[in-house]
């Protein structure tokens, strides 16, 4: 009787069946790229270059889905709604952010089922940041 390697019986994570660093880094790249045009949402982000953000996004997402823990180890909790508290997060804003996703989403080219999981996380996180009417 052949033994099956221990490895092969685990279940990968959502990071690694999609690509893992690599693909979490070219999504969040991509988005960047439109909200460093938008001119609703970048004035959300005070530093002068986007990269810092772009940085702390990719860890968190590579976390969330399986991936290394390294956001919590330099942040700490995630605290997503405190985190954005400062901000004037509307339906607008919220809209914005949307439309910059689905264009970086898009460009990955995920199998359905992983871009539909990917899709339906974002569209309830981004529901959850707005916390002004208007």
């Amino acid at each position: 009787m052949t033994e099956i390697p221990r490895d092969t019986l685990q279940e990968q994570t959502f990071y690694e069946q999609v690509g893992g660093e690599e693909t979490f880094r070219r999504l969040v790249h991509r988005f960047y790229q439109g909200v460093a045009e938008d001119p609703l949402l970048r004035p959300m982000y005070p530093e002068e270059d986007l990269g810092p953000a772009e940085e702390r996004f990719a860890l968190f997402l590579m976390q969330y889905w399986g991936g290394p823990r390294t956001y919590n180890e330099r942040r700490g909790h995630p605290r997503l709604r405190m985190r954005h508290v400062p901000f004037r997060v509307d339906r607008a804003a919220h809209d914005a952010w949307l439309s910059h996703m689905r264009v970086a989403l898009d460009e990955l080219g995920l199998a359905p089922e992983h871009e539909r999981q990917l899709w339906d996380y974002l569209t309830y996180a981004a529901a959850s940041m707005v916390n002004t009417q208007g």
